[in-house]
């Protein structure tokens, strides 16, 4: 049987950079990964990709611009991924290339995702298959999440699992063995700790989560930050991005909140707080979707916050371990699915999972460019 080999692109909301991901499809009942590279955004890209994630003059041209660029860095990442396996770009089918997200409104039936496709292919000299989501929403779904039906064709086994991405934003499948499988976003993930991260020590992330587990939870401004939204009242499949949860949905509660022990909190109180706040969501979700005490297997950039995940193991009560223990590494689980459902499209497989985004029915996915 000869190879099916294609490449997952993905940049997610933390805009840290991209995720190449090479992967065989010979065997449809196995996926076999066979190299990664991770390609750093300029910092004049990262600043445009962020400049678009809120409502400013000139958008059209801008995120225009901002598509040609990513496409390059796109490219890039492409050809030091082939350099780094030693394939050419003729032997591979397709090219996965989710975009930059910058608008999420399913509500109201649309999705945006920054991308160039067009310019990908002519760098690249290799198919694209992109806009994953729109098909799904046009569908009645909520184009998140989309990894569901990856997750039980590598991850699936002979006992219930969960599979915990930790992005931006965090979103879980619930695999159980006879079942479709079941998912939904659960509520930030490294967003909002990021950014905050970002603001009070100058640092893009909490390294770990040490800055954060040196800190002490405030369980009054955890529980108003639940109570208080009503994203998380509504009942599942859901979705959500930087549109509802980013810096200033944080700053009003602050403002809000000057009743509680927050005014005189410490910056770094507030991250831990942040981080209890992603792992109790994503216990609640857990519980809702009837899925208690089944082992977790978390990837995403998350998988390396140390402190995350013993709040994770408390809130959840679960074993808590990585997709390493799976066989895939954590950081390379996205672009792994986005090179998947590349493959999904070329072959005509419904790849969203109505379970999990609240499509009316199964639906392939993506919008192919070819050579």
């Amino acid at each position: 049987m000869s190879q099916q080999l294609f490449i997952g692109l993905m940049s997610g909301t933390s805009l840290d950079g991209v995720d190449a991901v090479l992967i065989d499809c010979q065997d449809p009942a196995k996926v076999k990964l066979l190299g990664q590279h991770s390609q750093p955004f300029p910092p004049e890209v990262k600043e445009a990709l962020w400049a678009l994630q809120a409502s400013a003059d000139d958008e059209l041209h801008r995120m225009s611009l901002a598509g040609v660029a990513l496409a390059k860095v796109y490219a890039q990442a492409v050809s030091t991924l082939l350099i780094k396996t030693s394939f050419t770009s003729d032997q591979i089918q397709a090219i996965g290339a989710h975009g930059q997200t910058v608008r999420h409104a399913p509500n109201l039936g649309y999705t945006c995702q920054i991308n160039a496709p067009a310019t990908l292919v002519e760098l690249t000299g290799i198919a694209v298959v992109s806009d994953f989501r729109s098909r799904d929403i046009a569908a009645g779904g909520q184009g998140a999440p989309l990894v569901p039906a990856f997750h039980q064709h590598v991850f699936g086994a002979e006992s219930p699992r969960v599979i915990l991405n930790l992005g931006g934003i965090a979103n879980i499948s619930v695999l159980e063995p006879g079942h479709a499988p079941r998912g939904s976003d659960t509520g930030p993930a490294n967003m909002l700790s990021d950014n905050w991260s970002a603001l009070h020590t100058g640092q893009s992330f909490d390294k770990g989560g040490q800055w954060g587990a040196r800190g002490h939870v405030i369980e009054a401004l955890l529980t108003r930050l639940i109570d208080d939204e009503p994203w998380f009242q509504k009942s599942f499949p859901k979705s959500t991005g930087r549109d509802l949860f980013n810096i200033s949905w944080l700053d009003e509660r602050l403002a809000n909140y000057k009743k509680m022990p927050v005014a005189s909190a410490q910056a770094i109180d507030i991250q831990a707080t942040l981080q209890a706040f992603t792992a109790r969501t994503v216990a609640m979700a857990i519980a809702s979707l009837k899925a208690q005490n089944w082992p977790i297997f978390v990837c995403g950039g998350g998988a390396l916050n140390e402190a995350l995940m013993l709040k994770l193991a408390h809130e959840t009560q679960a074993a808590i371990s990585t997709t390493d223990e799976l066989g895939v590494p954590p950081q390379d689980v996205e672009a792994a699915a986005f090179a998947w459902l590349a493959w999904a499209h070329v072959q005509r497989v419904p790849a969203n999972e109505p379970k999990a985004t609240g499509a009316h029915g199964a639906r392939v996915l993506g919008a192919y460019w070819p050579v």
